[in-house]
């Protein structure tokens, strides 16, 4: 068994981000039976280790197990990570569902692969999770995917929104989480290097460019070298909001001259 070094200062610091936001949005109750959903990216297989340290010292119990989808898409290989998460004596299940070849055929010349792909995904797993009683679905997403999708918003919707970090689905069946709410990509990656796991790349979209997501990264990534500390400011930000200060009329009544007695 591959011993990982769960005790080096970075591993503690975004474990103790990770209980954080469990403990900050009520994410974990008593007798959770918790899906992780697992790509083989870096991201959720952080989280899957992370949460198996926690439950350790978690004060109320809970299980739960990784879930990966084989789409078919060409050159995925997941045998080195199942062997990797057999190693670390963590569950892993693969469901296989061919929605590359919907993907590639439903998407136009030129098009982008991610909504549709990420639409079919989330289908599969949500209806997985609720037919094999798993009480939450916890995904991967990180701080600096809550910002880019808050940006993305801003941008192309006219909204303002981001990932919540703990949502009931819209078909009603399901409960998501999102465990690295308070967690830096970049802490991320460092640890991912530190502890050496195998990962399996998406050849699907990755490869693409022009991506609207990536534009946010590149922005974010200019804009910091002059404001070091915009992504933490930007996800304070996130939970830091002033209602009166904002222009929507159903969220604040602004029809009352409210005056201080």
């Amino acid at each position: 068994m591959k011993e990982l070094n769960t005790d080096i200062p970075l591993a503690a610091k975004v474990r103790k981000q990770i209980t954080r936001a469990l403990n900050d949005y009520h994410m974990i109750a008593e007798n959770d039976h918790i899906m992780v959903a697992v790509s083989g990216g870096k991201d959720s297989t952080v989280l899957t280790l992370l949460l198996k340290e926690i439950q350790k010292r978690a004060p109320i119990n809970f299980t739960f197990e990784a879930v990966m989808l084989d789409q078919k898409q060409p050159g995925f290989d997941a045998r080195a990570f199942q062997a990797f998460m057999a190693d670390q004596q963590i569950k892993l299940t693969i469901l296989e569902e061919n929605t590359y070849a919907i993907v590639k055929e439903k998407t136009e010349e030129g098009g982008t692969y991610c909504s549709l792909c990420s639409r079919l995904r989330r289908g599969i797993l949500y209806s997985y999770a609720h037919q094999n009683n798993f009480t939450k679905i916890a995904l991967g997403h990180h701080r600096d995917d809550m910002i880019e999708t808050f940006l993305l918003n801003i941008f192309y919707s006219g909204k303002l929104g981001s990932m919540p970090p703990k949502l009931y689905s819209k078909d009603h069946r399901n409960i998501v989480i999102r465990p690295l709410t308070f967690v830096a990509e970049s802490d991320i990656i460092e640890l991912a290097t530190a502890w050496d796991f195998p990962i399996i790349p998406c050849n699907l979209c990755g490869s693409q460019e022009g991506l609207k997501r990536d534009k946010m990264k590149t922005l974010l990534n200019a804009l910091e070298k002059d404001i070091p500390d915009l992504r933490r400011s930007m996800a304070n930000a996130l939970g830091n909001i002033e209602l009166s200060h904002m222009l929507d009329k159903t969220l604040f009544d602004f029809s009352k001259d409210k005056r201080e007695p």
